[in-house]
């Protein structure tokens, strides 16, 4: 999963024509690590979805913009816009994220 560093990349990769899924991290939470550790088996569900990472720590302006408060949270992007966000109170478990990543991704 490629890590997001500057704003200019953010803004190239949400302008995408097709869905985008940025997961906001903090290299310092407990819950970031145990998603990574069944984003396998949501992939394996839900198929091949474009995702990226982003440090809310680095970028706070990025999170402050789309609402992020907790993390790890999801956002898909389409064209620039936000269209879902996943967050992290209903981020904990694997069918947590299959079913808004099903919903969310088309």
């Amino acid at each position: 999963m490629e890590h997001i560093k500057t704003d200019k990349q953010f803004q190239d990769l949400i302008t995408s024509e097709e869905p985008v899924v940025v997961k906001f991290v903090t290299d310092w939470c407990p819950d970031c690590k145990r998603m990574d550790m069944f984003l396998p088996t949501v992939f394996e569900e839900v198929g091949n979805v474009t995702m990226y990472e982003i440090d809310k720590d680095e970028l706070p302006e990025i999170a402050e913009k789309h609402s992020v408060m907790g993390i790890p949270s999801l956002l898909v992007f389409k064209n620039g816009e936000k269209l879902a966000h996943l967050h992290s109170a209903n981020a904990k478990t694997p069918d947590q994220v299959i079913e808004f990543l099903s919903e969310s991704v088309k």
